[in-house]
């Protein structure tokens, strides 16, 4: 006769409850991880998307995302003439809202060189429509923005048409990616209005000065060429600072996003902590609520390993089903987030065994009290 099966089924309803009130817990846990998670990757997607082996920016600076950088456009021209220099390209990165029909949504604007040799469009991201293939007024949004191939969208003075949709394009800060040609980009960014440039031409200052500036070069070698190496030559001969692929994800998540994913990741720790007392305090009062039951097995002569049996045996698969809802709970609404969030396996599979070895621990404790309890209390109790 298996005890675990018939105490169960005496009392289904409380079981299956508690490991659904179980699961739930584990569930805003799973999304809490899936939150750090997603904010680390979404640090990336820029940066992974374009993929150089150098960023050429404004010397002593840690730009383009840790500070600013304003170079001129025209250097991606001089950088091939550095020995192992394939390919260049010029970008600039700001960020402004986009009006949608109830409210406006801030995006990160990417502006490129629609003819040049390296497109920031990751193709394995673009599901609707094509790439920009004109100079002027074609826009490329991210699927978030909830935009439409066709769609017409105004920006200060100019009407621009969706030609191109994207699917999990964000900056690091989670904010959607829109692309534009750089000369579009650039009058977005540095055109001022009639009455600035008439103030800046009566302080004597040319209008428009700042056009022909870009916020990085990027560089693409040619194969056996070291980074570093030819950096230095660019340091040395343009008087410019340079970052690897690897500094620049570096400084994503040293500068950029460190502080939000330390605070983040702390809540989730301690959530984590919090979960797990939780979960120890149940199975062990459910342990304790077994006192009397108890009582009566030892008084018909159970032995106590059978008891104990019964009582891993109910916690362990407690455990099991408070984890499998926990998370079809997390899979459920984990896409409602307005940022990413990740859900990883690995993840899953940790707080999984955590999960076990608490409710074991704390069952673990009650049954030390419960294996001690006189059969005589069945009659006086």
């Amino acid at each position: 006769m298996n005890l675990a099966y018939k105490d169960i089924k005496h009392t289904l309803g409380k079981f299956i409850v508690t490991a659904m009130g179980v699961g739930m817990l584990l569930g805003v846990v799973l999304i809490m991880i899936g939150v750090y998670r997603g904010m680390i990757y979404d640090a990336k997607v820029l940066v992974m998307d374009i993929n150089p082996d150098l960023w050429v920016v404004q010397e002593d600076r840690l730009g383009p995302f840790a500070e600013s950088s304003k170079i001129h456009k025209d250097l991606k021209n001089s950088l091939k003439s550095v020995e192992g220099v394939d390919k260049t390209a010029a970008y600039t990165f700001q960020t402004m809202e986009f009006p949608l029909k109830t409210k406006s949504v801030k995006a990160m604007i990417v502006g490129y060189d629609i003819f040049g040799e390296i497109n920031p469009i990751n193709p394995k991201r673009l599901i609707e429509g094509r790439v920009i293939n004109k100079s002027h007024y074609e826009i490329v949004t991210t699927d978030k923005m909830k935009y439409k191939l066709g769609d017409k969208i105004k920006l200060q003075n100019d009407i621009y048409t969706v030609v191109g949709i994207t699917h999990g394009t964000v900056d690091s800060g989670g904010d959607p990616i829109v692309y534009m040609s750089l000369a579009d980009a650039n009058k977005i960014q540095f055109n001022y209005t009639n009455p600035r440039i008439r103030n800046d031409r009566a302080r004597g200052l040319k209008a428009n000065r700042d056009s022909d500036l870009v916020n990085t070069i990027i560089v693409k070698l040619k194969k056996g060429y070291s980074p570093k190496l030819v950096g230095q030559n660019i340091k040395k001969d343009f008087n410019k600072n340079f970052f690897t692929q690897k500094d620049e994800l570096f400084f994503l998540s040293k500068h950029v996003i460190e502080k939000s994913s330390k605070q983040i990741g702390s809540f989730t720790l301690i959530l984590i902590i919090v979960s797990t007392i939780i979960i120890g305090l149940i199975m062990y009062t459910m342990t304790l609520e077994k006192m009397k039951e108890i009582a009566i097995m030892k008084l018909i002569g159970i032995p106590n390993i059978k008891i104990v049996n019964m009582i891993l045996q109910e916690t362990i698969l407690l455990g099991i089903l408070a984890f499998i809802s926990g998370n079809i709970f997390a899979h459920l609404i984990y896409n409602k987030f307005p940022k990413r969030v990740l859900l990883n396996s690995n993840d899953a599979g940790v707080l999984f065994i955590i999960v076990l070895v608490a409710s074991v621990l704390s069952s673990l404790i009650g049954i030390y009290k419960v294996i001690k309890v006189n059969p005589q209390e069945a009659i006086g109790g």
